[in-house]
């Protein structure tokens, strides 16, 4: 019986041949019964027990909400590319609003505040909704206030959405340093204490809530090549652990291209106690531009093999496909050394993903 390769996911996750898989699963009528009633049940897991469960490595992707206008199909045309690899989770991002100079009609120019890419919460209520796919929608503390934050935490607890990413964010593009909005936070762990507090009962006042719903776990960011402001790795491991004491479950590391670099970090991360999950972020290289534009805007190095191999290509069509192959062999060496899961931010790189996710599922 030649099996599917959605099916064939499943199999390898609970690390059992075909034959005993169907035994197992009797009951169920053919291969896409048994593959739903399984995508049903990670769906109703939390991300951290959707991880942990079976002993294969998890797969997981993140997602940008659309730009204001643009409507939401080409964002299902990538859930519907990358969801036969039985993703335990799919992230989607959350964007500050920013401001920008617009001209009325009288040829005058306003300053106004402006969200390209509004409908977090929609988009991760409508994936949950059409797919079943467990979401983890991103909370951050750049450019929202407490107050924001808080009717947030009230919408997704509605939508029965109780899986989150704490994230303080980047600054705002006309900031030269991240400054909190109103009464907003400047650090993840300050937003951590909210969330807390909301699982509690309480408000960020102060007040009780009446009628307390499920609680929420989170995961939250870390750099296994140092954060931009961390003056230095030890100062980071040190805010990573802070972030474990307050109660973060799993941590998603910044993408990288040198797996040496993410051994590094979690060895290091380990000798100080933080034992939660070390989930490796990575995407696939797609385009010669992104040699320059990758470390600048993410603050990570490109390894010298890759880029010599970068730099031979004639058009991005070859470097893609170096991307891929590179990727490929990261996610294969992450896999032989046991990460509990591999994140990839799919962004711009849906069909390089999709490449790379036959290669190792």
């Amino acid at each position: 019986m030649q099996a599917s390769l959605p099916f064939r996911s499943l199999i390898r996750i609970f690390e059992v041949n075909l034959e005993d898989f169907c035994t197992r699963c009797e009951k169920y009528s053919s291969e896409l019964d048994i593959s739903r009633s399984f995508i049903r049940i990670f769906a109703e897991m939390n991300v951290i027990d959707s991880i942990t469960a079976g002993t294969g490595t998890a797969f997981s992707f993140e997602v940008l909400p659309p730009l204001k206008g643009t409507g939401i199909d080409s964002l299902f045309r990538t859930v519907e590319e990358l969801r036969e690899f039985n993703p335990r989770y799919i992230n989607i991002t959350t964007h500050r609003s920013e401001y920008v100079y617009q001209e009325s009609p009288e040829g005058v120019f306003h300053k106004v505040s402006l969200r390209r890419r509004p409908g977090t919460v929609a988009v991760a209520a409508a994936i949950k909704n059409r797919y079943d796919i467990n979401v983890v929608p991103h909370i951050l503390c750049s450019g929202f206030t407490r107050e924001e934050t808080e009717y947030v935490l009230l919408d997704l607890q509605f939508l029965g959405i109780t899986d989150l990413l704490l994230l303080r964010g980047d600054k705002a593009k006309h900031e030269s340093a991240f400054t909190p909005t109103g009464n907003g936070y400047s650090h993840a762990i300050e937003l951590q204490a909210q969330v807390n507090r909301f699982n509690e009962g309480f408000f960020s006042d102060g007040s009780p809530i009446k009628e307390p719903g499920r609680p929420f776990t989170y995961g939250v960011a870390c750099y296994p090549e140092k954060h931009e402001e961390s003056p230095n790795m030890e100062m980071d491991i040190h805010w990573l652990k802070e972030k474990v004491k307050a109660g973060a479950q799993y941590a998603v590391t910044q993408l990288f291209y040198d797996n040496e670099k993410y051994f590094r970090f979690v060895e290091r991360a380990r000798a100080e106690g933080i034992d939660i999950p070390i989930i490796p972020g990575i995407k696939p290289l797609k385009t010669a531009r992104q040699l320059n534009v990758i470390p600048k805007t993410f603050k990570v190095d490109i390894p010298q093999a890759l880029a010599t191999e970068v730099l031979k290509c004639k058009n991005d069509e070859e470097v893609r496909q170096v991307g891929v192959e590179w990727c490929t062999a990261q996610c294969k060496e992450l896999i032989a050394h046991g990460v509990p899961s591999i994140h990839f931010y799919a962004m711009a790189a849906t069909d390089s993903v999709k490449q790379v996710a036959k290669e190792i599922y």
